[in-house]
């Protein structure tokens, strides 16, 4: 019998924070720590529409710190102030 492992998807919202940088990338780091200690599948990071600096400011973070880590980043299109970052561990 073959058993599949249920998905994780953790996902946080940084309309709070958006305002403490030093705060923002602790968030961001806790985040890209805890989906790499439980081997989770996606990440949904929630910026806000805004003006977009939040936006750019996570992609920035993630390319530049978490590069080697993510398989893929996708920004929503239907929903401009969301992005997934999913990840592909291997077994």
């Amino acid at each position: 019998m073959v058993y599949k492992l249920r998905n994780m998807r953790l996902k946080i919202d940084l309309h709070d924070i958006y305002s403490s940088s030093r705060e923002l990338e602790r968030s961001l780091t806790d985040i890209m720590q805890e989906a790499q200690d439980k081997k989770a599948d996606l990440i949904e990071i929630i910026p806000g529409k805004g003006s977009g600096q939040l936006k750019k400011y996570v992609l920035r973070f993630l390319e530049k710190g978490y590069k080697n880590v993510y398989h893929r980043i996708e920004k929503d299109d239907k929903n401009w102030g969301r992005i997934f970052v999913h990840f592909r561990w291997s077994k």
